[in-house]
């Protein structure tokens, strides 16, 4: 078994790499010539920077939304967010100081991330227009995340599982040293759960996690007089 989850995280790793690579490089080529950031936008580099930070870091589009919404998507980002920073110990030896210190923060950050996945759910089945418009991949999805995140939470405050071995498995893996994963039920379903996740995640609506540095509605100054686009047959006729 330890050997089937290896070769399951190898390839689940190769298709979350490649696959998130290409649709970088796919986006990066895509050519977006007209101006149409969302107003009021910035007019200078500076203001898309900062601009972009507030939305990657505080969701200020969606804050001006819809506010419930707001709050549960951010707790799960946020939660999720120290909950992976927290998980990078099972790979790294030694471990950071920064990431010793966020241990206890990214331990209970489980809550908020299940928290927030769980109003996102309840959100899609009892809202009307959002129920009208979901698709029953967005329910899977949903689960799909519950799953990990309660499986995760369950090991950590009631089902404790050998946290050594499982730190010894993966950084064998990396460095081919070998090693066993324990046999806990709750475990294999965790990381069944996340291996899945992985390799579907460059393939599904999730890829807003890369695209949304790419949205022209967000990353493009405010100067459609300073810098037209014109296509070619209009240029030959403004130049003659």
């Amino acid at each position: 078994m330890s050997s089937v989850y290896a070769l399951l995280f190898i390839v689940a790793t190769i298709v979350l790499v490649l696959g998130l690579a290409r649709k970088i490089v796919q986006y990066a080529k895509t050519p977006a010539p007209l101006k149409i950031p969302t107003t009021p936008a910035p007019v200078t580099q500076t203001g898309v920077v900062l601009r972009m930070f507030r939305e990657v870091v505080f969701f200020e589009s969606l804050f001006k939304g819809t506010k419930w919404t707001w709050i549960f998507s951010w707790m799960f980002h946020m939660g999720l967010f120290l909950v992976l920073l927290r998980h990078l110990r099972y790979f790294i030896n030694p471990v950071w100081l920064p990431i010793e210190l966020i241990q206890p923060f990214g331990k209970y950050a489980a809550f908020a991330m299940v928290a927030g996945l769980g109003g996102l759910l309840i959100r899609r089945i009892f809202v009307d227009r959002v129920r009208y418009i979901s698709a029953p991949s967005d329910y899977l999805w949903l689960i799909l995340l519950l799953t990990i995140g309660m499986s995760g939470a369950t090991m950590t405050f009631l089902v404790h599982t050998d946290i050594v071995a499982v730190k010894n498995f993966f950084t064998g893996i990396w460095t081919l040293s070998g090693g066993q994963l324990p046999m806990d039920p709750v475990l294999l379903l965790h990381l069944a759960m996340v291996a899945i996740l992985m390799i579907l995640l460059p393939f599904s609506k999730l890829l807003h996690i890369p695209g949304i540095f790419f949205s022209p509605t967000r990353n493009q100054v405010d100067n459609p007089r300073e810098k037209r686009h014109l296509v070619e047959w209009a240029r030959k006729l403004e130049e003659s």
